[in-house]
């Protein structure tokens, strides 16, 4: 399930920061109501800064998978250049690696944080 992370969207100045939290079993309707949406406002406000919370993950529905792989190729094809910042914030050891082994093909800048590290994500992407 994805959800909006408020504090980042209405606090602190950081109104160009997306937050974006995750966790349980990802479904379709979690990119088509939240994720694309939020990504077509950053593209729309001129750079897409994203603050990306992985709590728990319990996988992926079937259809969600065929979504995942329709929003990646317009992050990068259509919107590459609006990409600015995108911390991942999580302490799944899978999910770190495999983010820190494939974040040379993401758009803009990525780093990843665990979890105890949240508002120096926040600082970061903000940045």
């Amino acid at each position: 399930m994805f959800g909006i992370l408020r504090e980042c969207v209405e606090g602190g100045g950081e109104q160009d920061v997306t937050g974006l939290r995750a966790s349980g079993r990802l479904t379709k309707e979690d990119y088509v109501e939240v994720l694309e949406p939020a990504l077509k406002e950053g593209v729309d406000a001129g750079g897409i800064r994203i603050l990306f919370v992985l709590e728990s993950y319990d996988g992926m529905a079937l259809d969600a998978m065929a979504e995942d792989i329709r929003t990646g190729a317009r992050a990068w094809f259509r919107d590459h250049s609006s990409w600015r910042r995108m911390a991942i914030v999580t302490d799944i050891g899978w999910a770190t690696k495999g983010t820190r082994a494939f974040a040379w093909v993401a758009p803009g800048e990525l780093e990843v944080f665990p979890l105890a590290e949240l508002e120096a994500a926040r600082s970061w992407v903000a940045g």
